[in-house]
């Protein structure tokens, strides 16, 4: 097995489940920090703020601090003002918290309603049809579209809740422009990861339990993945696709 230097983990499915904790996630993550290996918490999650991540994972029994946190709102952030070199921008959100206080803590970026440049849409568990139609109007008079992620659904418990990508696929059938996605499993995300840790693709190994997500995010990047069948992914369910580099039933199998 190849010695990695830096391991970007998802959260939900990987360290918890919703309330419930993970516990060979959390082993793995102390076992990590005890051999002194770098990680990151790599999330599709833009709900939250990096420290509310932070608090979560101590919930959980997991200690670390804001710099191991990654979401698809600070690589949203970054992707924009990297193409966008010393322009002011107006942005129109629709998102929470999360979204809404990175995007707007960079002295670049500033709420527009009316002609923005872009619209970013995150996931809103208060949308409205006054949000989809700001939205929708913007893209149609040339604001860039740009989904934080496109996850369909997501777990709760017993029931699948409607995802981002849900909320994207409205914004897109109604304006007839498709997203931009920032979050797994699309490489930028990986790629802003990486930049912000300094290293190489082939010094990663990502964590995680989705394959959809997670384990295609590293096809995408060309990273190596390791899939632990503690969430959404089940054996049955990868018959006939390209392999994770690793999978284990849960991370007490992986030895680093």
């Amino acid at each position: 097995m190849k010695d990695y230097r830096i391991f970007l983990i998802d959260l939900d499915g990987t360290i918890y489940r919703g309330k419930d904790t993970i516990a060979s996630g959390v082993r793995f993550v102390k076992r990590l920090q005890a051999a002194g290996k770098d990680y990151l918490f790599l999330t599709n999650n833009t709900t939250r703020t990096p420290q509310m991540v932070v608090d979560k994972l101590r919930g959980h029994g997991v200690e670390t601090d804001v710099d191991h946190i990654y979401t698809p709102s600070m690589a949203t952030a970054s992707w924009i003002l990297a193409h966008n070199p010393g322009k002011q921008l107006g942005v129109y959100i629709i998102g929470q918290i999360g979204l809404k206080r990175e995007l707007l803590q960079h002295a670049e970026l500033s709420l527009d309603d009316q002609q923005p440049d872009y619209v970013v849409v995150g996931m809103d568990t208060d949308l409205t049809y006054h949000k989809i139609r700001v939205a929708v109007r913007a893209i149609r008079q040339g604001a860039v579209f740009i989904g934080t992620n496109a996850d369909m659904n997501l777990p709760s418990r017993d029931e699948l809740l409607p995802g981002n990508g849900s909320q994207c696929t409205m914004i897109a059938a109604a304006s007839g422009v498709d997203p931009l996605y920032i979050g797994k499993p699309e490489a930028i995300i990986v790629d802003k990861a990486l930049a912000k840790t300094g290293y190489t693709r082939q010094d990663a190994l990502i964590v995680g339990d989705n394959y959809d997500t997670d384990i295609k995010a590293g096809l995408n990047s060309q990273v190596d993945t390791l899939l632990t069948l503690t969430g959404v992914t089940t054996r049955q369910e990868l018959v006939d696709k390209t392999p994770a580099t690793y999978t284990v039933d849960n991370l007490d199998e992986f030895a680093l």
